[in-house]
C-alpha cells in the first residue's frame, strides 16, 4: 500500500469527491439501513427508556447525560475500529472513503434544497410546503410561497455547517472516531435536542454538546460561503462577511446564525426572523438587511453559492496536500 492512500487528506478528499459525484447511493441503503437510520434507531430506544413522563426532570436530565456518553461514545470506539481495520490495506483505504462519503452531506443537501425549489415552481405554495418540510422542523403549513423559500435557504446555509463543514473538520481533527462522534452527537441533537417539554430535560446535554461541537466550524461554514460569494453571480462577498460579522450571535441558536447571516449578506435577503415551530413561536431577529421576500430564483443563487463553498473547501484540501507533497499527516 503506498503511503499517499493511507494520508487522511486523501481519503477525505476523495470521500468528498465520491459523495459530490454519487451522494448517499440510495441503491445500497434499500438493502441496508444508512447508519443515520441506526444511529436514529438507538436513539429512539434510549429515549424510549429512559425518558418517562413520570420522572422528574432532574432524573430525565441526568438519563440524557447518560444517552449522550453511551452513544457518543460508543460512537467514537466504533470509528475508531474501522480506523484500525482500515488501516494498511487499498481495500480498507477505499472503505474509509466511502464512509466518509456517505457521512457527509454535500450531495443530499443539494438534492434536497434543489427539489424544494423544482417544487415551488411547479406546485405552488402547496409544492413547496411538502418539499420543504422534510428539512425543516419549524410548521410548514404556516409558510406561504417567501417563508418556504427562505426556510429553505436557512436550511441550506445551516446545513452546510451541521452537514459538511462540520464533519470535515471532526474527521481532520480526530480521523474516523472524530467523525463518528461527531455524526452521533447532531442526531442526537436533532432527535431529542429540542425546547418541548418532552425533551428540554432528556436532550439538555444532547443540545449543549452539538452547541460546543460546531463552534469553530460554524464561523468556518461563514467565512466559507462569503469567499464563495466573491465567484458566484450576483452575490456580494463583503455584505456577507459584515453580515456574518454583526448578526453571527444574534440567532437563537449559537452557532445557526453565522452561517445563515453570511447567506443573507451574499444573497441580499434578510433570513430567520420569527417562525413557529411544533413546540411554539421562535421570536428570533433577522439577519440580514435586505428584502424577506425571497423566491425561486434566491433559492438557485444560494444553491450556487453552496456548491461553489463546497468545492473551496475541498480544493483548500487539495492544496494542502499538494503542499505537502502527499505525505502522512503524523
Amino acid at each position: 500500500m503506498t503511503a499517499a492512500a493511507a494520508n487522511p487528506l486523501v481519503l477525505l478528499v476523495a470521500g468528498l469527491a465520491l459523495d459530490a459525484l454519487f451522494g448517499d447511493a440510495p441503491a445500497i441503503f434499500r438493502s441496508v439501513p444508512h447508519p443515520i437510520v441506526v444511529a436514529g434507531r438507538a436513539i429512539g430506544y434510549f429515549d424510549r427508556k429512559l425518558n418517562r413522563d413520570t420522572r422528574s426532570e432532574a432524573s430525565r436530565r441526568e438519563r440524557g447525560i447518560v444517552t449522550v456518553v453511551v452513544l457518543v461514545g460508543g460512537a467514537a470506539v466504533l470509528g475508531l475500529g474501522v480506523e484500525r481495520a482500515c488501516q494498511g490495506s487499498l481495500i480498507g483505504a477505499a472503505f474509509e472513503a466511502v464512509t466518509i462519503a456517505i457521512l457527509v452531506a454535500q450531495r443530499s443537501l443539494y438534492d434536497h434544497v434543489a427539489a424544494v425549489a423544482a417544487a415551488l415552481a411547479c406546485g405552488g405554495v402547496a409544492g413547496g410546503r411538502d418539499a420543504v418540510r422534510h428539512i425543516v422542523g419549524r410548521d410548514p403549513a404556516s409558510l406561504d410561497a417567501y417563508g418556504v423559500a427562505r426556510a429553505a435557504i436557512e436550511s441550506l446555509a445551516e446545513n452546510f455547517s451541521d452537514g459538511v463543514v462540520a464533519p470535515v473538520f471532526w474527521y481532520l481533527l480526530l480521523g474516523m472516531p472524530g467523525l463518528f462522534a461527531y455524526k452521533m452527537a447532531n442526531t442526537l441533537d436533532s432527535m431529542i435536542g429540542h425546547r418541548t417539554e418532552r425533551y428540554r430535560a432528556f436532550g439538555w446535554a444532547a443540545a449543549r454538546l452539538d452547541d460546543v461541537l460546531n463552534a469553530i466550524p460554524a464561523p468556518l461554514s461563514g467565512l466559507l460561503l462569503a469567499a464563495a460569494a466573491g465567484f458566484t453571480n450576483k452575490c456580494r462577498p463583503g455584505r456577507a462577511l459584515i453580515v456574518m460579522l454583526r448578526d453571527g450571535r444574534k440567532h437563537h441558536s449559537p452557532n445557526a446564525g453565522w452561517p445563515e447571516s453570511a447567506m443573507a449578506g451574499a444573497l441580499g435577503l434578510a433570513l430567520a426572523g420569527p417562525r413557529h415551530y411544533p413546540e411554539g413561536l421562535v421570536a428570533d431577529s433577522w439577519l440580514g438587511d435586505g428584502t424577506a421576500r425571497a423566491g425561486v430564483p434566491d433559492i438557485v443563487r444560494g444553491l450556487q453559492l453552496y456548491r461553489l463553498a463546497c468545492f473551496i473547501q475541498g480544493g483548500l484540501l487539495l492544496a494542502v496536500l499538494l503542499v505537502a507533497h502527499v505525505t502522512p499527516l503524523a
